[in-house]
């Protein structure tokens, strides 16, 4: 079988949860099933791994038990995500079986285009390289930002749930856990070059690379419409979003609110 096929009937039965619950489709399917690609990577090319690729795909499952983890955690425990959830996102209850079925596939064939440059450097025994630790790096580097992130937001709202928060990383940026989802896909991509062969590895790479940068922009466009309307009227969070940057730490992109093309 075609890896590239595997990876994606993967993710088709990781992410199948989401016809018990709409949004696990992007969420606890999305973090599972790039953790469960990378069990299959490694299984599947274990006689010529080298140390990078073990390296990249280890990252890919740390990477999706952390995300898939703690949002299977927060769905758990907390019940103010849940009913925000229930506004944000559409709950599906009343979608037919088609549309269901056309985003199944859809996010399972995204995710395996984001694994992709990971698959392409095992499929093509390509040797490790500067351009492959280089992208383990970042990888790791967007793994901490966004582990830690999480982290200090749901220590804010314990602390204090009515307010937003910018203390920690949200005074550099005030989307860092989006920050960090970049971050990891862009070492992904990373340690994809010199690796990558062909006009459809590229596609495919490029693809996965280009849809999550979008989404996580859609992400923040999303959280910023929330939080002007939760907080719009403190002069706090006034003087908050005009100082600091909603992703890009050091540049001067404040507000995406009026792109309505930014989906996430």
């Amino acid at each position: 079988m075609n890896p590239f096929v595997l990876l994606i009937l993967t993710a088709l039965v990781v992410s199948s949860v989401g016809f018990y619950k709409y949004v696990y489709f992007i969420s606890l399917g999305y973090g599972f099933s790039v953790s469960v690609m990378g069990i299959v990577l490694l299984l599947l090319y274990r006689s010529t791994l080298t140390p990078a690729a073990v390296a990249l795909c280890l990252l890919l499952v740390v990477y999706g038990c952390r995300l898939g983890g703690y949002l299977l955690l927060r769905e758990i425990k907390s019940a103010s995500y849940r009913s925000t959830m229930k506004r944000e996102i559409k709950s599906g209850d009343g979608m037919k079986l088609t549309p269901k079925l056309a985003i199944w596939l859809s996010c399972a064939a995204l995710y395996a285009c984001q694994v992709s440059p990971v698959l392409f450097r095992l499929k093509n025994g390509a040797a490790d390289g500067a351009t492959a630790w280089a992208g383990i790096a970042v990888t790791v580097g967007g793994i901490a930002l966004e582990s830690a992130s999480d982290l200090q937001k749901s220590a804010a709202k314990r602390a204090n749930p009515n307010r937003f928060v910018d203390t920690g990383l949200f005074r550099i940026v005030r989307c860092p856990n989006y920050l960090g989802e970049v971050l990891i896909w862009t070492g992904i991509f990373l340690s994809g070059f010199g690796a990558l062969s062909g006009f459809w590895q590229w596609a495919a790479a490029v693809c996965g690379y280009v849809c999550i940068v979008y989404i996580m922009f859609g992400g923040a466009r999303r959280l910023e419409l929330r939080q002007n309307r939760n907080y719009g009227d403190d002069p706090a969070y006034q003087r908050y979003v005009k100082t600091t940057p909603i992703l890009l730490p050091f540049v001067p992109l404040y507000s995406v609110a009026k792109y309505k093309w930014l989906v996430g």
